[in-house]
């Protein structure tokens, strides 16, 4: 480490070319860009990072991020390019390349390519929150729309039955309230991540996002919801700075 220069933080979109349930759903165009266009660009305008980095193992996917203003310095390798290879792997990959070539940061974020509802002010309050404190990570989170307690599972006999049948009668003010994982972006220390520390612990802190601007893409019924509410969003910011002026 001694002979590494210290570099800003680095963002590092993972972009693999195998997608299956939406082909090439990195690079389809999504409300008129590229869909990983819309990370790189929240990127680039957060000010966040010293290099805004794409991890591929595909050349068209490289030359898309390379045209919108991000790196592709390396192609991922094959064994990291599977459906089964995490995140994690994947950033430690991108940290180690980095090192390789003399330069060290100590503030890595994924980001996903599949998030065009990411903004800016997102990225900076994740920084801020992973620097602000002792966390190893700081992720972006959303609540759920409805009481995870009052959840229900079907069964075999193509009847319901409550997961937590306790609290069939309790108000659902009255429940705690529930957040996931909103996938769109996880700051980490660089340590961290080449340790392959896991993220969803006690050594993570979260970045509250609204629900209206989190939906996660994984099949044509995603990719089109989010399509519609992205554009709708984007109309009525549209029309928020129209009134302002």
């Amino acid at each position: 480490m001694s002979n590494l220069a210290v570099g800003g933080p680095v963002a590092i979109i993972p972009a693999r070319g195998g997608s299956k349930r939406i082909p090439r759903k990195n690079i389809r165009e999504f409300a008129g860009k590229p869909m990983i266009a819309w990370s790189i660009k929240a990127a680039l305008d957060s000010g966040c990072f010293a290099r805004v980095i794409v991890s591929t193992d595909d050349d068209e996917i490289a030359a898309v991020a390379e045209a919108n203003g991000a790196e592709a310095p390396f192609r991922r390798p094959a064994a990291l390019s599977d459906d089964h290879t995490g995140t994690i792997p994947v950033i430690a990959h991108a940290i180690d390349w980095l090192r390789e070539q003399g330069e060290s940061s100590q503030s890595v974020c994924c980001l996903y390519a599949t998030a065009p509802f990411v903004q800016p002010h997102d990225l900076k309050a994740g920084l801020l929150a992973l620097l602000s404190g002792d966390a190893d990570y700081a992720f972006s989170v959303t609540s759920y729309a409805f009481p995870i307690q009052r959840a229900l599972r079907l069964t075999s006999d193509s009847r319901v039955k409550m997961f937590q049948p306790e609290h069939f009668t309790t108000r659902s003010q009255d429940l705690e309230e529930a957040w996931h994982d909103a996938g769109q972006f996880y700051w980490g220390r660089a340590e961290a991540w080449v340790a392959g520390k896991a993220i969803f612990t006690q050594c993570a802190v979260p970045v509250r996002l609204p629900r209206h601007r989190v939906q996660d893409i994984d099949t044509p019924e995603d990719w089109k919801r989010a399509e519609w509410l992205f554009r709708a969003w984007q109309a009525e910011m549209a029309l928020e700075r129209g009134t302002e002026k």
